[in-house]
């Protein structure tokens, strides 16, 4: 399963990419994901760079944190990181900047896995793939258009 969700944004890609890779500011934007942090003495975005997020699953109160890896790290172009569940690849979610003048057509997607432990998710947690595909596409919404407001505002 995969998705993505663009909006333009009255700035430069510079800007926004800075926004977007410090991982620490994720709690700012993201509907589910209220805070991250760099670990294994990672202390900003590189390639191969490590964090974990807390996660509020569908704001629905489970909480959980997810290890992730910075996959892609293009100042200014792409961000993309996976998310890590027991050594296994699940997700990745990724950021495109593509320079519209002085400002920026900005991409979040998401590339799901199709793995077993997905699956079992599904099955227990009564939420199918096309209701989760719905809740990342309004989340990748709703944080895009957060950082819109942070980056018009400045």
């Amino acid at each position: 399963m995969h998705d993505a969700v663009t909006v333009h944004m009255k700035a430069p890609p510079d800007r926004i990419w800075e926004l977007i890779a410090d991982v620490t500011n994720i709690g700012r934007f993201s509907p589910e994901t209220f805070e991250a942090e760099w670990i294994d003495g990672a202390t900003g975005p590189a390639l191969g760079a490590r964090f974990r997020g807390h996660v509020n699953r569908n704001q629905r109160g489970i909480k959980y944190w997810t290890v992730c890896e910075v996959v892609e790290c293009v100042p200014g172009k792409a961000f993309a990181f996976d998310v890590i569940t027991r050594g296994r690849r699940l997700n990745r979610w990724r950021y495109q900047l593509e320079p519209v003048g002085d400002e920026t057509d900005v991409t979040e997607s998401f590339q799901l896995a199709p793995t077993f432990l997905l699956r079992l998710y599904w099955l227990f947690a009564g939420r199918g793939p096309r209701s989760r595909r719905k809740t990342n596409i309004n989340g990748m919404r709703t944080t895009l258009e957060r950082i819109k407001a942070e980056v018009e505002r400045q």
